[in-house]
């Protein structure tokens, strides 16, 4: 029997996109799964749409409603409802294509040393085309998220790591939870189908992110993870991404030389001594 998945979708202010994301969920081909809609405190008609579509599939919809906590606490309160075996995070804009369940649960009951199943994506709204993702290594993971918040993975995962941090308010909270999970070891498969469908708005909280809150962001994965970017990055994660390596590289010498020459004075200074004794005498 194929094991059940859930499709965690975390909603706020979303009424107009809403109900595109979960007919693409419904609309899958692997049948086996439950859709858990957490109102993160939405001041729109977000609420009202969750609850007629719990109406609509009572035995497969979920619905959860809480104050707004940010994304992160409202992934982990759905999460935690979850009955799954498999877990889906879902944004309430996105879209997901009809395969996408059915082949990474595939890939994922193949082999248990899989940790993370994702697949190609594109953009849509605001922009469109191909999103680039770059291969997965944990070195490119140090540098930057190429796995997107959709990726699927195993809830015993999600609770081995404490689930999603709930400081990272400001986004990247799906990049620290990949390198929390990851960082340790574990498969990472991407699917050559395009299956995941990002929208973009121009509200969209990752265009939105403030230069404060991007530092706040860096300082707490720079805290949680100093032994992860100092094996891959040889020093901090920086701003912007892109000098981490060459930056640290440089300021490693900087510092292998600042400490060479201080022992290079020592011996001077001890070797000036030692001649002014000898002329003394």
């Amino acid at each position: 029997m194929n094991p059940l998945i859930s499709v965690v979708i975390p909603v706020f202010n979303c009424d107009k996109f809403l109900e595109d994301t979960i007919s693409s969920v419904l609309n899958s081909d692997y049948k086996n799964l439950e859709v858990v809609l957490v109102n993160d405190g939405s001041t729109d008609n977000s609420l009202s749409c969750c609850k007629k579509w719990k109406e609509l599939f009572p035995a497969k919809v979920q619905v959860v409603d809480q104050r707004n906590q940010g994304p992160s606490v409202a992934r982990n309160t759905g999460i935690y409802q979850a009955k799954g075996k498999y877990i889906l995070p879902l944004d309430g804009d996105d879209l997901i294509h009809p395969q996408y369940i059915s082949e990474a649960v595939r890939v994922l009951e193949s082999d248990s040393s899989i940790k993370v199943v994702y697949c190609k994506a594109e953009k849509f709204g605001k922009k469109t085309g191909v999103w680039n993702l770059k291969p997965f290594s944990l070195q490119s993971l140090a540098k930057d998220n190429m796995i997107f918040v959709s990726g699927i993975y195993r809830k015993s995962d999600w609770a081995s790591i404490g689930g999603y941090d709930h400081r990272f308010i400001w986004g990247w909270e799906d990049w620290e939870f990949w390198i929390n999970m990851l960082k340790k070891g574990g498969k990472v498969v991407q699917l050559p189908l395009t299956g995941f469908f990002y929208r973009i708005r121009d509200n969209s909280r990752r265009k939105s992110t403030n230069r404060q809150g991007k530092k706040m962001t860096l300082f707490l994965l720079n805290k949680k993870h100093p032994e992860f970017f100092q094996r891959y990055l040889r020093g901090p994660i920086r701003n912007p991404r892109g000098v981490s390596i060459p930056l640290n590289a440089t300021l490693h010498l900087i510092k292998h030389m600042k400490m060479r020459c201080q022992v290079e004075t020592k011996l001077l200074q001890k070797l000036i001594k030692s001649s002014e004794g000898k002329i003394k005498n």
